[in-house]
């Protein structure tokens, strides 16, 4: 099996929840980042999840679980920031690095499992990007580990965006069911709508 390290970017200061932490709120009885982690590691056995420090209260919801936790010093710096440090973690065995959004509550194992294989079956060399059912692009995204040192060179906070669009010639994109590569919850507006339309949740 191909070995993917994931990386959940956990390191965000949560500033469009007011004095909530979006990455805490509770989903299917756990709090967003443990479920997220969880299934994370169902799917892999190197996950790496970064965090504003070592001792950040958002490493107590993940305590028990197999993710290597990386303190990101210098978060203000925005998303890229998260991607830097994660990266430079990735081991040598690795063929491929799938980013996982932390605050996206409805990707499914079977979800992740879909976008590694589609990474496989193109043989480790193409990006693969998730996207929604009706083709618009979302995540997660798989990077082939030959890109890696281009990560070192990310600034501001639009994650990996840029190594993405300088590759779009090696993309592949795989639609998932409904909006569940789209549906990410960064303000309270979102999770009071996803909350009315996932009662069981």
């Amino acid at each position: 099996m191909t070995q993917i390290t994931f990386v959940i970017p956990a390191a965000g200061a949560s500033r469009r929840m007011g004095d909530r932490d979006k990455l805490l709120e509770p989903v299917d009885g756990v709090a967003l980042l443990r479920g997220v982690a969880a299934r994370a590691l169902a799917v892999s056995n190197d996950v790496i999840v970064t965090l504003p420090s070592d001792s950040h209260h958002r490493a107590e919801v993940l305590e028990g679980l197999a993710v290597r936790q990386i303190p990101v010093p210098d978060a203000a710096d925005g998303m890229s920031a998260s991607l830097r440090h994660a990266t430079a973690a990735v081991p040598d065995n690795a063929e491929g690095v799938l980013i996982l959004p932390a605050d996206m509550p409805d990707l499914t194992e079977d979800d992740l499992r879909q976008v590694i294989q589609a990474f496989e079956d193109a043989s480790g060399e193409f990006l693969v990007q998730a996207t929604g059912a009706d083709g618009t692009p979302g995540h997660p995204v798989i990077f082939p580990t030959d890109l890696m040192s281009e990560f070192e060179l990310l600034t501001g906070d639009a994650g990996a965006r840029t190594i993405l669009n300088a590759n779009r010639h090696r993309l592949i994109r795989v639609a998932l069911p409904g909006e569940h590569a789209l549906t990410d919850l960064d303000t309270p507006d979102a999770w009071i709508l996803w909350r009315a339309n996932n009662p069981d949740r």
